[in-house]
C-alpha cells in the first residue's frame, strides 16, 4: 500500500523513497546529533521506505530556536508533529538519547493513534526504566567535551575548533540534560515489535542493559549485538542498515 505525502515540516528532513512510499522511518538523533547523521540511510533501506530525520530545535536549520531541555517536552512535540504523517505506517529508530525519545513518542502515538506505529528500533541505550541519571550537563565546557571524546561520536572533532564550539556546545549541553535527567517511572510496554541494537564494547549501554528493553515489549523483541562501542553505528553502518532494512521489509509485508 502506497501512502501520500504530507506538507514539509520544520521538524523533519525528508529523504524520499525511490518509489511509492509504503512505510516511513522516523530517525531520532543522539545527544548533540542532528538530522544529517541519517542523510544517506534511504539509499540502503531500499524502495518503499521514506526516512524522516528529526531536526531538534537549536541546531542547523533551527539554530535560532531555544533548545528543549526535557525529554517529555521533546517527545510531546515530535509526536504532535508526526500526526500529519500517519496516513500510512511509521516505524521509529533512535540512537542513544534518541532511543528514549523514540520510546516515549511510540507510547504517545500508540495511545492517540492505535496501530499507527509498525515497529520501534532502539540503539545504544539502557531500557527506559533503568537509565542511570547523569550530570554531564552540569560540568564545565571541558568536562562536556571530555564526555564527547569518551563516547567517540560522529562530529566530535568539530568541537575541537573554538569557533564551532561556541555554536555546538549549547545544544549538546541541553541534550545531555535531557538524557541525564530522564527515567521512565515504570516499564510501560509498547505493543509494536521492538528491535534493540548494542555495541559489544559499549560501557555506557552494555548489551545486558540493552537486552532489558524486552521488559517494555508486549510484542516481538530481538537484540542484535554489533562489534564496537557506543557509536558502533558508524563502523558497522552497512551491517546495521542491512538488518534494519530486512526488518522494515517484514513490517511492510505485515502492513499490506
Amino acid at each position: 500500500m502506497a501512502v501520500s505525502g504530507p506538507s514539509p515540516s520544520l521538524w523533519f528532513r525528508l529523504h524520499p523513497s525511490p518509489g511509492p512510499v509504503r512505510l516511513r522511518l522516523v530517525c531520532l538523533p543522539h545527544a548533540g546529533g542532528a538530522a544529517t547523521f541519517f542523510q544517506t540511510w534511504e539509499r540502503t533501506l531500499g524502495a518503499g521506505v521514506e526516512v524522516l530525520a528529526t531536526r531538534y530545535p537549536g541546531r542547523q536549520e533551527r539554530i535560532a530556536e531555544p533548545c528543549l531541555t526535557s525529554l517529555e517536552a521533546l517527545a510531546d512535540a515530535v509526536a504532535e508533529e508526526l500526526t500529519d504523517f500517519l496516513d500510512g505506517p511509521v516505524a521509529l529508530f533512535g540512537h542513544s538519547m534518541g532511543a528514549s525519545v523514540a520510546y516515549e513518542v511510540t507510547l504517545r502515538l500508540e495511545s492517540s493513534h492505535p496501530g499507527a506505529v509498525a515497529g520501534l528500533f532502539v540503539s545504544a541505550r539502557e531500557a527506559p526504566h533503568l537509565v542511570t541519571p547523569r550530570t554531564v550537563h552540569l560540568l564545565d565546557d571541558e568536562g562536556v567535551l571530555e564526555e564527547v571524546r569518551r563516547l567517540g561520536g560522529f562530529g566530535a572533532a568539530l568541537l575541537e575548533d573554538p569557533s564551532l564550539r561556541e555554536i555546538l556546545l549549547p545544544p549538546l549541553r541541553a541534550d545531555f540534560r535531557i538524557a541525564g535527567t530522564y527515567r521512565a517511572t515504570e516499564p510501560v510496554p509498547v505493543r509494536c515489535p521492538l528491535a534493540a541494537y548494542a555495541g559489544e564494547e559499549d560501557t555506557g549501554a552494555a548489551p545486558d542493559a540493552v537486552r532489558r528493553w524486552s521488559e517494555v515489549s508486549a510484542g516481538p523483541f530481538d537484540l542484535t549485538v554489533m562489534p564496537g562501542g557506543h557509536f558502533y553505528l558508524i563502523s558497522e553502518r552497512d551491517a546495521t542498515l542491512t538488518d534494519i532494512s530486512r526488518r522494515l521489509g517484514q513490517l511492510m509485508v505485515a502492513a499490506s
